[in-house]
């Protein structure tokens, strides 16, 4: 398993990480000649930054094949060790998340699966679910089935209207959101059409019922450029492959965006994963005009620091936060404008309880 402690990483570990996952590596010696020869404590530094960025299965198997081409035995070992440790855990998470799915269903409870799923064959750090059923049902199940225990909830997550389970044998918590979405739950429009737009995938041999693609592109949205202000790798490569693949109708998203007010910030979340991606291969993405225009900013504004991509808040996201309020008043959604007109408040109290105590705990 990756190290617990966290390591220094510099921009060279992130680089190197990029260019496993998105580098067109026929086209790349240098990426061999670098694998080949980083140290043990290098690679435990990639090895974090992958759990960090949840890309370890993706970016671990693409060393794997390079250094078993380059007959590098000793790295070899060191890249199949760490991905039996993380495959034990994605199946066991699997498992876990396929009983709860069903202990819902058998209750006839809406429930699909947000963000987790996302980054197969890789795995998030929690099992995020949205429900439409009410936090008592919820946590009368999830207590009786599972031995569930409700972790500390903090302010952001009562606003948000989320709860994270427990489970005995589970070491990921289990995250419902339940009527809401967005950092203090003023996503209603959205969270509403999770379920009934929900499609069937099959993990394996298990059956999940999880967000749309515009749906999905949306949740990532308001996680990445409404909530946490940086970018995981996986949030990369994961919507790369969405508009490589075609899997994307933009006037379903265009007008699913528009409606809930984030539709800049989702084509500016899109502009700056196809510069990013062009960093790596010399070309961006194929994005239709109606995204590049809407984009606020690109990938030029974005910087490495503290294991992630980040977003500068001020002016950019700032900027996108206005843009969201003022949309929800124009429609005169006046209960979901005031939960959102909460978040300076929020950031500022989580800024202050870090500096005082060394963690926003209990705030963000």
């Amino acid at each position: 398993m990756p190290n617990q402690s966290a390591p220094r990483l510099s921009n060279e570990s992130m680089i190197l990480l990029s260019k496993l996952l998105l580098s067109r590596r026929d086209k790349d010696d240098s990426l061999s000649h670098a694998i080949t020869n980083i140290s043990r404590n290098e690679f435990g530094d990639l090895l974090y930054l992958a759990n960090t960025n949840h890309v370890i299965v993706r970016g671990l198997e693409v060393l794997f094949r390079l250094t078993c081409h380059a007959r590098d035995d000793v790295r070899s070992e060191w890249a199949a060790t760490a991905l039996s440790a993380e495959h034990a855990r994605i199946k066991n998470a699997t498992s876990f998340l396929h009983e709860i799915c069903g202990a819902f269903e058998r209750e006839s409870l809406d429930v699909t699966v947000i963000k987790s799923l996302d980054h197969w064959p890789d795995l998030g750090s929690d099992l995020d679910l949205y429900t439409s059923a009410d936090s008592e049902t919820v946590s009368r199940l999830m207590k009786k089935r599972f031995r569930a225990q409700i972790a500390p909830r903090s302010w952001g997550d009562r606003l948000a209207c989320k709860w994270n389970f427990l489970i005995p044998g589970l070491p990921e918590a289990v995250e419902i959101h339940m009527g809401r979405l967005g950092q203090t739950g003023e996503q209603v429009r959205i969270a509403s059409q999770v379920p009934r737009r929900a499609r069937v995938i099959q993990i394996e041999d298990l059956t999940f019922h999880v967000s749309a693609i515009s749906d999905r592109i949306m949740i990532s949205t308001l996680q990445r450029m409404y909530r946490h202000f940086y970018f995981r790798l996986c949030d990369i490569v994961d919507s790369a492959g969405l508009v490589e693949s075609g899997a994307i109708d933009y006037d379903d998203l265009c007008a699913s965006a528009g409606a809930a007010g984030i539709w800049e910030g989702v084509a500016t979340y899109l502009a700056i994963v196809s510069d990013y991606v062009r960093q790596y291969r010399g070309t961006g993405l194929d994005l239709p005009e109606s995204v590049s225009t809407a984009a606020r900013f690109g990938g030029a504004e974005v910087y490495f620091a503290r294991d992630f991509l980040r977003v500068p808040i001020m002016p950019q996201s700032a900027s996108l936060y206005g843009s969201q309020l003022a949309g929800l008043l124009r429609k005169r959604e006046l209960n979901n404008s005031a939960r959102l007109g909460l978040l300076p408040w929020l950031a500022t109290a989580a800024v202050v309880g870090q500096k005082l105590t060394g963690s926003d705990k209990g705030i963000w």
